[in-house]
């Protein structure tokens, strides 16, 4: 009887641990890089270093655009901004990011919006150079696009 209770304890110490062991593995990343460079330039709201955040989750996927270099010309207030962010795809069609997602932004800020929703598929190789990012602003497009491809590389989906 003693045998029968030690292993079942050590089973469910074991299979305690291999649940604890899934809850703190890693998830694995689904796409690569996960962070990007670009100098865009983007109008009236000025031009420089901008870092794109990208992240997936089986066919969806998010995309955040912030610059330190492009900034506010006037307040701008959260969730107001319409953008429409299109990224070239080497692999296929262009894929397209939309959404109204932004902090409050008061005059001089560093501009950010999203993240920014779209559909990928697996093999997708986005790139900022060849696409822009469209964003409208109490009724004024301002269109951001770059000269350069992004760094390190596009961003690739699994």
């Amino acid at each position: 009887m003693r045998g029968k209770r030690i292993g079942s304890g050590a089973a469910l110490l074991a299979g305690a641990l291999a649940v604890t062991g899934l809850a703190l593995a890693p998830s694995a990343v689904a796409v690569a890089p996960t962070t990007a460079t670009v100098t865009a330039s983007c109008g009236l709201f000025g031009g420089g270093a901008a870092t794109l955040t990208a992240t997936q989750s089986g066919t969806s996927a998010t995309i955040t655009f912030t610059s330190t270099a492009v900034t506010a010309p006037i307040q701008i207030n959260a969730n107001s901004i319409a953008s429409t962010l299109t990224m070239a795809n080497s692999t296929g069609p262009v894929r397209v990011f939309t959404g109204s997602v932004n902090p409050l932004m008061p005059v001089g800020s560093p501009i950010t919006v999203g993240p920014l929703n779209g559909t990928v598929a697996s093999g997708d190789s986005l790139n900022f150079l060849g696409g822009s990012l469209k964003m409208v602003v109490f009724g004024i497009t301002v269109t951001c696009t770059t000269s350069s491809t992004q760094l390190p590389g596009p961003f690739v989906f699994d």
